[in-house]
C-alpha cells in the first residue's frame, strides 16, 4: 500500500501527481502486463541483445557525431 504524506495547504492535484510518480516507480502495471503471457527465457535473452545491440550503435554514432 501507498501512502503519501500531504503537507497543509497542498493541493489534491499535487497529491495525485506524487501518488501517480509512486505508483509508477512500483513497476506493478508493467509486471501485470508481463505476466499475462509467457515468454520463453530464449526469446528473452535473444530481445536483451538485441536492445543491447542497439543501444550500442546508437552510443557509437553519438560519439562520431
Amino acid at each position: 500500500m501507498l501512502i503519501i504524506p500531504v503537507k497543509d495547504g497542498e493541493s489534491i492535484d499535487r497529491a495525485l501527481k506524487k501518488y501517480k510518480r509512486k505508483f509508477d516507480k512500483t513497476r506493478v502495471v508493467k509486471e501485470l502486463r508481463a505476466r499475462q503471457q509467457f515468454v520463453k527465457p530464449s526469446v528473452l535473452s535473444r530481445q536483451g541483445k538485441i536492445r543491447a545491440a542497439h543501444k550500442q550503435r546508437f552510443l557509437s554514432q553519438e560519439e562520431q557525431a
